[in-house]
């Protein structure tokens, strides 16, 4: 069972007056009592609402907009007093019911972030055919660049600790925050798993704030963005591969005129000679900088397990076995009359220490050095 005063409720949100009120209601009414609102600066009553049924709000910062969802996503996270974190937009798109199904995987330790998939269930009307077909290009571009296939990458809804959040480091400021947390997840390995929701329709009354072609693309370029820590081969080799291509292009309409009309273009044999040598050497720097990341990975990866290992053997400590060490550690230096020592047990002390010292000394009968 969750349970559920360990877990922020986490919504950003931008002009949701319409909504954000039974959104905030909803899950109080199943116990989440830490409900954080990340308002960017409404001016339609949006903090006043979520304040009014029971939420805490904090306004973003920076002016207008603030700098998006990315950094509302950031500044809550970094504000939440829990250790889990369940994060959701306040347009009422997502159920409350489906909050155990995205928590659960986080408290049995199957995962560190868990994405809640739209397609499983989504009702009529609840995305528009334009922003259908931008998600599933987006997500098959995804799959193809980095190597693993997470459902629905673009979810709003969606689980995770906050240690992850914080091994993720996201910077996206935009739509592009949950894309960038995908990407980070596969590249630093932390577990992550996808489970169905419910997607329903916007309630009547509240707009969107994407607009699907200018935040599709700027997705995109945070996809092939990111490749370069993550993907090399696919960043630096599709630019190689593309400069190539020009390059022989070029080349072959210069061979193409000298042959038929005996017209040489110098300048354009240059030009393609440059662009291919510049392809090869990008596609040849993506190789060496993928050898260089499995390299670093495979170092990381028996670090880490190295390190594990270390704390499972090590034996617990005690009271008993740190008094010892710190006895060991530390002499007592009291003075002799405040330890209970007799006169005799001192000079025997006296004698052992110098005997040590590599002299050899007689006791006297007073307990000083013996005279002849």
């Amino acid at each position: 069972m969750v349970d559920r005063g360990e877990v922020c409720v986490l919504l950003p949100t931008y002009e949701e007056a319409a909504t954000i009120g039974d959104v905030v209601a909803s899950f109080r009414d199943r116990g989440f009592s830490n409900v954080l609102v990340v308002d960017g600066h409404s001016t339609d009553g949006t903090r006043e609402t979520a304040r009014e049924h029971g939420a805490r709000v904090i306004e973003q910062s920076g002016r207008g907009r603030g700098n998006g969802k990315g950094q509302a996503v950031r500044e809550g996270v970094a504000r939440a007093d829990a250790p889990y974190v369940l994060l959701l937009d306040g347009d009422g798109t997502y159920r409350p019911e489906d909050a155990d199904a995205l928590l659960e995987p986080l408290l049995s330790g199957e995962a560190e972030h868990v994405i809640g998939d739209r397609y499983a269930d989504m009702a009529d009307g609840a995305m528009t055919r334009l922003n259908g077909v931008g998600n599933r290009l987006i997500n098959r571009a995804f799959r193809y660049i980095h190597g693993r296939d997470l459902g629905d990458i673009l979810s709003g809804y969606r689980a995770f600790t906050r240690a992850s959040f914080e091994r993720c480091n996201p910077a996206s400021e935009g739509f592009g925050i949950e894309t960038e947390l995908a990407v980070e997840c596969v590249k630093r390995g932390i577990p992550t798993t996808v489970v169905p929701i419910r997607y329903r329709a916007r309630p009547d009354g509240s707009e969107t704030n994407l607009r699907p072609v200018r935040d599709g693309g700027k997705i995109l370029l945070t996809l092939y963005r990111l490749a370069k820590t993550n993907n090399p081969l696919f960043y630096f080799g599709s630019a190689g591969g593309l400069a190539g291509l020009v390059g022989a292009v070029v080349a072959a309409y210069v061979a193409v005129e000298w042959l038929t009309r005996g017209v040489s273009h110098e300048v354009l044999a240059v030009g393609s000679a440059f662009a291919v040598l510049v392809g090869v050497q990008l596609v040849m720097f993506g190789v060496l900088s993928d050898m260089m990341l499995a390299l670093n990975r495979e170092q990381t990866r028996r670090f880490e397990a190295l390190v594990g290992r270390r704390r499972t053997d090590q034996p617990p400590s005690t009271p008993s076995s740190r008094t010892e060490a710190s006895d060991g550690a530390r002499p007592d230096r009291r003075p002799a009359i405040e330890r209970g020592e007799t006169r005799t047990e001192r000079r025997d002390r006296r004698v052992r220490s110098e005997d040590r010292d590599g002299e050899t000394v007689e006791p006297g009968v007073d307990g000083e050095r013996a005279t002849e």
